[in-house]
Protein backbone atom coordinates (compact mmCIF):
# COMPACT_ATOMS: atom_id res chain seq x y z
CA UNK A 1 0.00 0.00 0.00
CA UNK A 2 1.00 3.61 -0.49
CA UNK A 3 2.32 5.75 2.35
CA UNK A 4 3.61 9.29 2.44
CA UNK A 5 5.19 11.57 5.00
CA UNK A 6 5.78 15.31 4.86
CA UNK A 7 8.21 17.39 6.89
CA UNK A 8 9.18 21.03 7.09
CA UNK A 9 7.89 24.36 8.34
CA UNK A 10 6.18 27.16 6.47
CA UNK A 11 9.17 29.50 6.78
CA UNK A 12 11.90 26.93 7.11
CA UNK A 13 14.34 26.27 4.29
CA UNK A 14 12.22 23.64 2.53
CA UNK A 15 9.43 21.10 2.64
CA UNK A 16 10.34 17.47 2.07
CA UNK A 17 8.28 14.37 1.40
CA UNK A 18 8.69 10.61 1.06
CA UNK A 19 6.32 8.42 -0.98
CA UNK A 20 6.60 4.68 -0.43
CA UNK A 21 4.84 1.79 -2.14
CA UNK A 22 4.57 3.05 -5.72
CA UNK A 23 4.87 0.17 -8.23
CA UNK A 24 7.70 0.20 -10.75
CA UNK A 25 7.19 1.54 -14.24
CA UNK A 26 4.79 4.43 -13.53
CA UNK A 27 5.67 7.46 -15.69
CA UNK A 28 6.80 10.32 -13.45
CA UNK A 29 8.62 13.62 -13.99
CA UNK A 30 8.90 16.78 -11.93
CA UNK A 31 6.81 18.56 -14.56
CA UNK A 32 3.84 16.28 -13.87
CA UNK A 33 3.89 17.39 -10.25
CA UNK A 34 4.70 21.06 -10.86
CA UNK A 35 1.59 21.56 -12.97
CA UNK A 36 -0.62 20.70 -10.00
CA UNK A 37 1.53 22.71 -7.60
CA UNK A 38 0.89 25.75 -9.79
CA UNK A 39 -2.86 25.08 -9.65
CA UNK A 40 -2.64 25.22 -5.86
CA UNK A 41 -1.88 28.95 -6.14
CA UNK A 42 -5.06 29.63 -8.17
CA UNK A 43 -7.78 31.86 -6.81
CA UNK A 44 -8.60 35.52 -6.32
CA UNK A 45 -8.07 36.64 -2.73
CA UNK A 46 -4.67 35.04 -2.14
CA UNK A 47 -2.11 36.84 0.02
CA UNK A 48 1.30 38.29 -0.75
CA UNK A 49 3.17 34.99 -0.60
CA UNK A 50 1.57 33.88 -3.86
CA UNK A 51 3.50 36.64 -5.62
CA UNK A 52 6.93 35.14 -5.01
CA UNK A 53 6.44 31.47 -4.04
CA UNK A 54 7.05 29.49 -7.24
CA UNK A 55 6.84 25.83 -6.28
CA UNK A 56 9.14 23.61 -8.30
CA UNK A 57 9.62 20.11 -6.92
CA UNK A 58 12.96 18.31 -7.03
CA UNK A 59 12.88 14.50 -7.16
CA UNK A 60 15.88 12.97 -5.39
CA UNK A 61 15.20 9.26 -5.64
CA UNK A 62 12.79 6.51 -6.68
CA UNK A 63 12.72 7.48 -10.37
CA UNK A 64 14.98 6.46 -13.27
CA UNK A 65 14.57 7.56 -16.87
CA UNK A 66 11.20 9.18 -16.06
CA UNK A 67 9.68 6.05 -14.52
CA UNK A 68 9.31 4.89 -10.94
CA UNK A 69 11.57 2.06 -9.80
CA UNK A 70 9.54 0.84 -6.76
CA UNK A 71 11.91 2.35 -4.18
CA UNK A 72 10.89 5.30 -1.96
CA UNK A 73 10.43 8.56 -3.86
CA UNK A 74 12.06 11.55 -2.14
CA UNK A 75 10.81 15.07 -2.91
CA UNK A 76 11.93 18.58 -1.95
CA UNK A 77 10.24 21.97 -2.29
CA UNK A 78 12.20 25.09 -1.45
CA UNK A 79 10.43 27.81 0.51
CA UNK A 80 11.07 31.01 -1.39
CA UNK A 81 9.79 32.98 1.60
CA UNK A 82 12.75 31.68 3.64
CA UNK A 83 15.24 33.74 1.63
CA UNK A 84 13.18 36.42 -0.14
CA UNK A 85 10.95 37.64 2.67
CA UNK A 86 12.48 40.56 4.58
CA UNK A 87 11.01 39.56 7.96
CA UNK A 88 14.06 37.72 9.25
CA UNK A 89 12.72 34.20 8.82
CA UNK A 90 16.12 32.49 8.50
CA UNK A 91 16.93 33.78 11.99
CA UNK A 92 13.47 33.15 13.47
CA UNK A 93 13.40 29.53 12.25
CA UNK A 94 17.16 28.86 12.58
CA UNK A 95 18.10 25.21 13.01
CA UNK A 96 20.89 25.99 15.50
CA UNK A 97 21.53 28.44 18.30
CA UNK A 98 19.46 29.34 21.36
CA UNK A 99 17.06 31.91 19.91
CA UNK A 100 18.60 34.76 21.90
CA UNK A 101 17.29 38.10 20.71
CA UNK A 102 14.30 36.59 18.89
CA UNK A 103 11.07 38.15 20.15
CA UNK A 104 8.57 35.38 20.95
CA UNK A 105 5.06 35.40 19.51
CA UNK A 106 2.64 35.06 22.43
CA UNK A 107 -0.72 36.19 21.01
CA UNK A 108 -2.61 33.07 19.82
CA UNK A 109 -5.21 33.58 17.08
CA UNK A 110 -8.76 32.34 17.64
CA UNK A 111 -9.55 29.56 15.19
CA UNK A 112 -5.91 28.55 14.72
CA UNK A 113 -3.77 25.79 16.24
CA UNK A 114 -1.68 28.43 18.05
CA UNK A 115 -2.91 28.16 21.64
CA UNK A 116 -3.54 24.43 21.88
CA UNK A 117 -0.35 23.59 20.01
CA UNK A 118 1.74 25.72 22.37
CA UNK A 119 0.06 24.20 25.43
CA UNK A 120 0.40 20.66 24.10
CA UNK A 121 4.13 20.88 23.35
CA UNK A 122 5.13 23.32 26.09
CA UNK A 123 6.25 26.20 23.85
CA UNK A 124 6.57 29.74 25.21
CA UNK A 125 6.72 30.99 21.60
CA UNK A 126 3.91 29.90 19.28
CA UNK A 127 5.99 30.33 16.10
CA UNK A 128 6.73 26.56 15.80
CA UNK A 129 2.98 25.90 15.86
CA UNK A 130 2.23 28.63 13.33
CA UNK A 131 4.83 27.28 10.94
CA UNK A 132 3.95 23.58 11.04
CA UNK A 133 0.17 23.99 11.28
CA UNK A 134 0.28 26.36 8.30
CA UNK A 135 -1.46 25.40 5.07
CA UNK A 136 1.95 25.75 3.41
CA UNK A 137 2.35 22.07 4.34
CA UNK A 138 -0.26 21.21 1.72
CA UNK A 139 2.20 22.08 -1.05
CA UNK A 140 4.20 18.96 -0.24
CA UNK A 141 0.98 17.02 0.25
CA UNK A 142 -0.08 17.94 -3.28
CA UNK A 143 3.35 16.88 -4.56
CA UNK A 144 3.18 13.48 -2.86
CA UNK A 145 -0.44 12.80 -3.76
CA UNK A 146 0.04 13.82 -7.39
CA UNK A 147 2.18 10.71 -7.79
CA UNK A 148 -0.87 8.63 -6.84
CA UNK A 149 -2.91 10.67 -9.29
CA UNK A 150 -0.48 9.79 -12.09
CA UNK A 151 -0.90 6.11 -11.25
CA UNK A 152 -4.70 6.38 -11.45
CA UNK A 153 -4.50 8.05 -14.83
CA UNK A 154 -2.82 4.95 -16.26
CA UNK A 155 -6.18 3.22 -15.73
CA UNK A 156 -8.41 5.99 -17.03
CA UNK A 157 -9.31 7.36 -13.59
CA UNK A 158 -9.46 11.17 -13.46
CA UNK A 159 -9.87 13.56 -10.52
CA UNK A 160 -11.27 17.09 -10.74
CA UNK A 161 -12.84 19.77 -8.60
CA UNK A 162 -14.69 23.07 -8.67
CA UNK A 163 -15.89 25.63 -6.13
CA UNK A 164 -19.59 25.84 -5.27
CA UNK A 165 -19.64 28.84 -2.96
CA UNK A 166 -17.36 31.38 -1.31
CA UNK A 167 -18.89 33.10 1.70
CA UNK A 168 -22.49 33.88 0.82
CA UNK A 169 -22.00 33.95 -2.98
CA UNK A 170 -22.22 30.94 -5.27
CA UNK A 171 -24.63 28.16 -6.15
CA UNK A 172 -27.52 28.56 -3.71
CA UNK A 173 -29.92 25.78 -4.67
CA UNK A 174 -29.06 22.15 -4.00
CA UNK A 175 -27.88 20.49 -7.19
CA UNK A 176 -28.24 23.63 -9.33
CA UNK A 177 -24.73 23.04 -10.67
CA UNK A 178 -25.30 19.36 -11.61
CA UNK A 179 -26.28 19.95 -15.24
CA UNK A 180 -23.21 22.05 -15.99
CA UNK A 181 -20.89 19.68 -14.12
CA UNK A 182 -22.32 16.52 -15.63
CA UNK A 183 -21.94 17.88 -19.17
CA UNK A 184 -18.21 18.12 -18.49
CA UNK A 185 -17.94 14.75 -16.73
CA UNK A 186 -18.77 13.01 -20.01
CA UNK A 187 -15.18 13.82 -21.00
CA UNK A 188 -13.78 12.89 -17.59
CA UNK A 189 -13.21 14.79 -14.36
CA UNK A 190 -10.21 16.67 -15.74
CA UNK A 191 -12.62 18.52 -18.05
CA UNK A 192 -14.12 20.05 -14.90
CA UNK A 193 -10.66 21.32 -13.99
CA UNK A 194 -10.17 22.68 -17.48
CA UNK A 195 -13.15 24.97 -17.11
CA UNK A 196 -12.88 25.71 -13.39
CA UNK A 197 -9.24 26.79 -13.70
CA UNK A 198 -10.30 29.52 -16.14
CA UNK A 199 -12.25 31.22 -13.35
CA UNK A 200 -10.55 33.45 -10.79
CA UNK A 201 -12.41 31.54 -8.07
CA UNK A 202 -12.77 28.13 -9.81
CA UNK A 203 -16.57 28.44 -10.14
CA UNK A 204 -17.99 27.00 -13.37
CA UNK A 205 -20.53 29.80 -13.91
CA UNK A 206 -19.00 33.09 -15.21
CA UNK A 207 -21.58 35.36 -13.57
CA UNK A 208 -21.19 33.69 -10.18
CA UNK A 209 -17.42 34.01 -10.58
CA UNK A 210 -17.69 37.76 -11.04
CA UNK A 211 -20.01 38.07 -8.04
CA UNK A 212 -17.57 36.06 -5.90
CA UNK A 213 -14.64 38.28 -6.86
CA UNK A 214 -16.58 41.37 -5.77
CA UNK A 215 -17.63 39.62 -2.54
CA UNK A 216 -13.97 38.91 -1.79
CA UNK A 217 -13.01 42.53 -2.50
CA UNK A 218 -15.69 43.79 -0.13
CA UNK A 219 -14.59 41.37 2.57
CA UNK A 220 -10.95 42.42 2.23
CA UNK A 221 -11.94 46.07 2.62
CA UNK A 222 -13.70 45.18 5.87
CA UNK A 223 -10.62 43.32 7.17
CA UNK A 224 -12.37 39.95 7.30
CA UNK A 225 -12.02 36.49 5.71
CA UNK A 226 -14.27 33.95 3.96
CA UNK A 227 -14.80 30.21 3.85
CA UNK A 228 -16.79 28.20 1.35
CA UNK A 229 -17.71 24.89 -0.27
CA UNK A 230 -16.08 22.91 -3.09
CA UNK A 231 -16.75 19.62 -4.83
CA UNK A 232 -14.28 16.89 -5.84
CA UNK A 233 -15.32 14.41 -8.55
CA UNK A 234 -13.62 11.20 -9.68
CA UNK A 235 -14.50 9.47 -12.96
CA UNK A 236 -13.53 6.09 -14.39
CA UNK A 237 -13.55 4.36 -11.00
CA UNK A 238 -14.38 0.65 -11.23
CA UNK A 239 -16.96 -0.84 -8.84
CA UNK A 240 -15.83 -2.73 -5.78
CA UNK A 241 -13.08 -0.53 -4.36
CA UNK A 242 -13.23 -0.34 -0.57
CA UNK A 243 -15.16 -2.79 1.58
CA UNK A 244 -18.12 -3.07 3.94
CA UNK A 245 -16.58 -5.79 6.14
CA UNK A 246 -14.47 -3.56 8.46
CA UNK A 247 -15.05 0.02 9.59
CA UNK A 248 -11.61 1.22 8.57
CA UNK A 249 -11.88 -0.20 5.05
CA UNK A 250 -15.03 1.74 4.18
CA UNK A 251 -14.04 4.18 1.47
CA UNK A 252 -16.58 6.76 2.64
CA UNK A 253 -14.79 7.06 5.99
CA UNK A 254 -11.37 7.22 4.35
CA UNK A 255 -12.47 10.01 2.01
CA UNK A 256 -14.00 11.98 4.87
CA UNK A 257 -10.76 11.69 6.84
CA UNK A 258 -8.75 12.84 3.80
CA UNK A 259 -10.82 16.00 3.40
CA UNK A 260 -10.90 16.83 7.12
CA UNK A 261 -7.13 16.36 7.39
CA UNK A 262 -6.68 19.51 5.28
CA UNK A 263 -6.19 22.67 7.30
CA UNK A 264 -9.43 24.65 7.99
CA UNK A 265 -11.80 22.01 6.62
CA UNK A 266 -14.68 21.52 9.04
CA UNK A 267 -17.25 19.30 7.29
CA UNK A 268 -17.53 16.79 4.46
CA UNK A 269 -20.40 15.44 2.36
CA UNK A 270 -20.59 12.33 0.19
CA UNK A 271 -22.92 12.67 -2.80
CA UNK A 272 -26.14 14.46 -1.88
CA UNK A 273 -25.75 13.47 1.75
CA UNK A 274 -27.06 16.67 3.33
CA UNK A 275 -30.13 17.28 1.19
CA UNK A 276 -30.91 13.54 1.21
CA UNK A 277 -31.68 13.77 4.93
CA UNK A 278 -34.84 15.75 4.13
CA UNK A 279 -35.98 13.65 1.16
CA UNK A 280 -38.05 10.47 1.22
CA UNK A 281 -36.13 7.30 0.38
CA UNK A 282 -37.88 6.99 -2.99
CA UNK A 283 -36.11 10.21 -4.05
CA UNK A 284 -32.74 9.26 -2.59
CA UNK A 285 -31.75 5.71 -3.55
CA UNK A 286 -30.32 5.22 -7.03
CA UNK A 287 -32.34 2.68 -9.03
CA UNK A 288 -30.44 -0.19 -10.66
CA UNK A 289 -30.78 -1.48 -14.23
CA UNK A 290 -28.81 -3.52 -16.79
CA UNK A 291 -27.43 -1.62 -19.78
CA UNK A 292 -27.06 -3.04 -23.29
CA UNK A 293 -23.78 -4.68 -22.29
CA UNK A 294 -25.53 -6.36 -19.35
CA UNK A 295 -23.58 -4.28 -16.87
CA UNK A 296 -25.25 -2.95 -13.72
CA UNK A 297 -25.93 0.80 -13.83
CA UNK A 298 -27.63 3.42 -11.65
CA UNK A 299 -30.26 5.80 -13.00
CA UNK A 300 -29.02 8.60 -10.72
CA UNK A 301 -26.07 9.31 -8.44
CA UNK A 302 -27.44 10.70 -5.18
CA UNK A 303 -25.07 8.32 -3.34
CA UNK A 304 -22.02 9.99 -4.89
CA UNK A 305 -20.65 6.76 -6.34
CA UNK A 306 -20.38 4.97 -2.99
CA UNK A 307 -22.68 2.41 -1.39
CA UNK A 308 -21.83 0.38 1.71
CA UNK A 309 -18.38 1.94 1.80
CA UNK A 310 -17.62 0.66 -1.73
CA UNK A 311 -17.51 2.24 -5.18
CA UNK A 312 -20.46 1.35 -7.42
CA UNK A 313 -19.05 2.47 -10.77
CA UNK A 314 -20.66 5.90 -10.79
CA UNK A 315 -18.55 9.08 -10.45
CA UNK A 316 -17.39 9.68 -6.89
CA UNK A 317 -18.65 13.01 -5.54
CA UNK A 318 -17.22 14.49 -2.31
CA UNK A 319 -17.79 18.01 -0.98
CA UNK A 320 -15.60 19.85 1.49
CA UNK A 321 -16.66 22.74 3.73
CA UNK A 322 -13.94 25.20 4.67
CA UNK A 323 -14.17 27.72 7.51
CA UNK A 324 -12.93 31.31 7.07
CA UNK A 325 -9.18 31.75 7.48
CA UNK A 326 -8.40 32.59 11.14
CA UNK A 327 -5.85 35.32 10.39
CA UNK A 328 -7.73 38.63 10.06
CA UNK A 329 -6.66 42.18 9.26
CA UNK A 330 -9.31 43.34 11.73
CA UNK A 331 -8.13 41.94 15.07
CA UNK A 332 -10.09 39.64 17.37
CA UNK A 333 -9.68 39.33 21.12
CA UNK A 334 -7.08 37.01 22.61
CA UNK A 335 -4.87 36.64 25.68
CA UNK A 336 -1.13 37.26 25.79
CA UNK A 337 0.38 33.95 26.91
CA UNK A 338 3.32 35.77 28.50
CA UNK A 339 1.46 38.37 30.57
CA UNK A 340 -2.05 36.90 30.85
CA UNK A 341 -3.50 40.22 29.67
CA UNK A 342 -6.30 40.54 27.12
CA UNK A 343 -4.99 41.83 23.80
CA UNK A 344 -6.09 42.17 20.17
CA UNK A 345 -4.56 39.60 17.83
CA UNK A 346 -1.56 40.57 15.72
CA UNK A 347 -1.78 40.34 11.94
CA UNK A 348 0.10 37.60 10.14
CA UNK A 349 0.14 37.89 6.34
CA UNK A 350 -2.70 35.76 5.02
CA UNK A 351 -5.34 35.31 2.35
CA UNK A 352 -8.88 36.65 2.38
CA UNK A 353 -9.96 33.21 1.18
CA UNK A 354 -8.22 30.11 -0.09
CA UNK A 355 -11.25 27.98 -0.97
CA UNK A 356 -10.10 27.64 -4.63
CA UNK A 357 -6.70 26.43 -3.43
CA UNK A 358 -8.31 24.06 -0.93
CA UNK A 359 -10.30 22.46 -3.75
CA UNK A 360 -7.08 21.53 -5.58
CA UNK A 361 -5.52 20.17 -2.38
CA UNK A 362 -8.66 18.11 -1.82
CA UNK A 363 -8.29 16.67 -5.32
CA UNK A 364 -4.86 15.42 -4.35
CA UNK A 365 -5.89 13.86 -1.04
CA UNK A 366 -8.90 12.17 -2.64
CA UNK A 367 -6.67 10.78 -5.40
CA UNK A 368 -4.41 9.28 -2.74
CA UNK A 369 -7.32 7.46 -1.06
CA UNK A 370 -8.65 6.12 -4.37
CA UNK A 371 -5.17 4.99 -5.44
CA UNK A 372 -4.71 3.02 -2.22
CA UNK A 373 -8.09 1.35 -2.65
CA UNK A 374 -7.21 0.58 -6.27
CA UNK A 375 -3.91 -1.00 -5.22
CA UNK A 376 -5.72 -3.08 -2.61
CA UNK A 377 -7.75 -4.68 -5.39
CA UNK A 378 -5.34 -4.65 -8.35
CA UNK A 379 -1.95 -4.07 -6.72
CA UNK A 380 1.28 -5.57 -8.03
CA UNK A 381 5.00 -4.83 -8.08
CA UNK A 382 4.96 -3.17 -11.50
CA UNK A 383 2.58 -1.14 -13.63
CA UNK A 384 2.61 -3.82 -16.35
CA UNK A 385 1.49 -6.47 -13.88
CA UNK A 386 -1.20 -4.16 -12.49
CA UNK A 387 -2.55 -3.48 -15.95
CA UNK A 388 -2.79 -7.21 -16.63
CA UNK A 389 -4.64 -7.81 -13.36
CA UNK A 390 -6.97 -4.91 -14.06
CA UNK A 391 -7.68 -6.24 -17.55
CA UNK A 392 -8.30 -9.78 -16.26
CA UNK A 393 -10.69 -8.72 -13.50
CA UNK A 394 -12.55 -5.94 -15.29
Amino acid sequence: MLRYLTAGESHGEALVGIVEGMPAGVPLTAGMINGHLARRWLGFGRGGRAKFEQDQVHIYSGVRFSKTIASPIALRLENAAYMRDKSGWPEVMALEGDGAGIEPVTLPRPGHADLEGARKYGFDDIRPVIDRASARETAMRVACCTIARVLLKQFGIQVGSHVLRIGKVGWQEDGSWHKQRDALLGSGAEAVNGQADQSQVRILDPELSKACVEHIRETKRSGDSLGGVYEVVVTGVPPGLGSYVHWDRRLTGQLAQAILSIQAQKAVEIGDGIVNTSRPGSNVHDEIYLNNSQDYQRRSNHAGGLEGGMTNGMPIVVRGYMKPIPTLIKPLGTVDMASGESQPTRYERSDVTSVPAASTVAEATVAWVIANAFLEKFGADSLDEMQKRFSDIS
